[in-house]
């Protein structure tokens, strides 16, 4: 039975993001939660982001600036949100 996975982002955000894909490998569900600020604008936060709306992963933020593409939700609701996974990875 798949699990439900988060993965919370919040510092070295490539290394995060990488190791956010790898993760659907497990055929899990994965949600990635960027925290408290922007996605650094390299190459390979772009590549995976865009890879990871291709396959359907859905991607939050707390962060305001809605340049990213990344749906904004508070804090809060962040919290209330991940007591509902199975597994809480922090980056």
């Amino acid at each position: 039975m798949p699990k439900k996975i988060a993965v919370l982002v919040r510092d070295r955000q490539d290394e995060a993001l990488r190791m956010a894909l790898g993760v659907t490998l497990l055929e899990d569900a994965i949600d990635v939660y960027i925290l408290d600020g922007p996605v650094g604008p390299s190459e390979d936060n772009i590549m995976n982001i865009e890879t990871m709306k291709d396959m359907g992963m859905s991607l939050y933020t707390n962060y305001p600036d809605k340049s990213g593409g990344l749906t904004y939700i508070s804090t809060a609701e962040m919290a209330k949100r991940l007591t509902g996974y199975d597994l809480v990875l922090p980056y």
